[in-house]
């Protein structure tokens, strides 16, 4: 449906009924000197539709799109393909409009949708109950700390150096807020991970410690050690997925006795698109379940005996209750949540394994090449689809030099950690179904003459 601006006609007669002269007057509160006298220097002039469109093309014609080059980015956001049928059937009209259910029992479509994304998260996870989705996976971390808060009156988090930096980010700014205590470290540019370190840092105070899985340097630890060191203090672990396909070749957090597990649901019928939006997934064990953010949907039956989907649990939006709420985030990715539900649906269990199976021995043959070019070193001994090389150079040159030929090389550890001289080396490479073997070998290729 087009926008279509008012006319001059319908403009004096709206000012007609309210008792305004021009539109000017209705900003007579505003003090002049806070009144804008003309244009805003340094923006563009109005233009036409056609104008806009030309601007904006060529504008987009100076991006590299992820399709058209090698592409190696990961580190939390990852390429995969996405059926076409994802696509076409999220924009369905009974499930595009219907957005969050602020009436939710109007909105069976979207209700049961919900319900059955909760019920493929919870497996997914390993979890006794999901809920039906966060923002994203940064936000759905901090949401756990809050909630781990809530259950053993503690504040006292403790993030693992493998947790990747923009979650840990994002925690700290909320913890300024919360007064949560956050006890933080880098990783180190090595296979060992920092279980050990973690579990001798867990004392009578620590409300939780979380740690991503697989890690920011793509490593995989086995976290029951770390559970139980958790439990044994009545703390709760925290679990972190930022590449949910890896679950689908990896034992799941809740397997390994995880209190709560959250993550990003992008990999999964969601694309890149610029950074968002994306969608949050949480799951947790049942006994918490009134203290975890969100909203629930519940099966039932009405006053007929048929089958119907209601919100059991909706702690937030129109239902705050202010400081004495679960969450102050207000809605969810509803959206996001549909074609995360449906590709997985597409995919089935079966699909998923083989999906995972595919994008781990597509990394462990890249991961073979790019050890054998002079300069690079394979750091990790365990990965999914993601692993880190140290090169005998900085890393973060060598990925502008690869980009500038046309290559997606990576993400540098020194973008990411800016001010750790010992990760300036590394560089993380992701490889998933859509990496071919001939990327590879232009990456290797690549990376020779880079560091020659």
């Amino acid at each position: 449906m087009r926008y279509l601006p008012l006319t001059q006609p319908d403009r004096e007669a709206m000012l007609g009924v309210i008792g305004a002269k021009t539109i000017d007057d209705l900003f007579v509160d505003v003090p002049e000197a806070a009144r804008l006298s003309g244009p805003i220097a340094g923006l563009p002039m109005h233009a036409s539709e056609l104008a806009v469109e030309r601007h904006m093309t060529a504008l987009a014609r100076k991006n590299l799109a992820a399709g058209e080059a090698p592409f190696f980015l990961g580190c939390g956001a990852y390429r995969h393909h996405v059926p076409a049928s994802v696509d076409h059937l999220i924009q369905r009209g009974e499930f595009l409009t219907a957005y969050t259910p602020y009436q939710p029992e109007i909105a069976q479509g979207t209700l049961q949708m919900l319900f059955e994304f909760q019920t493929q998260v919870a497996r997914l996870l390993g979890t006794d109950v999901a809920n039906a989705s966060m923002y994203d996976g940064s936000t759905a971390c901090w949401e756990a700390i809050g909630m781990a808060r809530r259950v053993t009156k503690r504040g006292k988090a403790i993030l693992s150096g493998g947790l990747h930096p923009h979650y840990v980010s994002v925690a700290k700014t909320m913890a300024k807020y919360t007064g949560d205590h956050l006890e933080t470290s880098l990783p180190t540019l090595s296979a060992e991970t920092d279980i050990d370190a973690l579990i001798a840092a867990i004392d009578d105070d620590t409300s939780c410690v979380v740690v991503q899985y697989p890690d920011i340097l793509g490593r995989v630890a086995d976290l029951r050690p770390l559970a139980d060191a958790a439990h044994a203090k009545k703390a709760l672990l925290i679990a972190v997925v930022t590449e949910p396909v890896a679950l689908g070749a990896l034992k799941s957090p809740g397997e390994m006795d995880a209190d709560i597990v959250v993550g990003e649901g992008q990999s999964i019928g969601v694309g890149l698109q610029f950074g968002g939006p994306y969608v949050g997934l949480m799951g947790c064990k049942e006994k918490y379940i009134r203290q975890m953010p969100g909203r629930f949907c519940g099966e039932t039956v009405d006053a007929e005996g048929k089958r119907g989907f209601v919100l059991t649990l909706s702690t937030r939006e129109q239902h705050i209750r202010r400081e004495k709420a679960t969450s102050n985030i207000c809605t969810n990715s509803g959206l996001c949540a549909l074609a995360f539900s449906i590709h997985m649906t597409l995919l089935g269990e079966a699909g998923l394994r083989a999906l995972a199976a595919t994008n781990h021995s597509g990394a462990v043959a890249a991961a073979e090449r790019l050890a054998k070019v002079p300069g690079v070193e394979l750091v990790n001994d365990s990965f999914f689809n993601e692993f880190t090389l140290k090169l005998s150079k900085e890393a973060r040159p060598v990925v502008r030099t690869l980009a500038d030929k046309g290559i997606l090389a990576g993400v540098s550890l020194g973008r990411l950690y800016p001010d750790a001289a010992g990760l300036a080396n590394g560089l993380v490479v992701a490889v998933t179904e859509t990496t071919t073997p001939e990327d590879v070998e232009t990456l290797a290729s690549a990376l020779q003459e880079a560091l020659s």
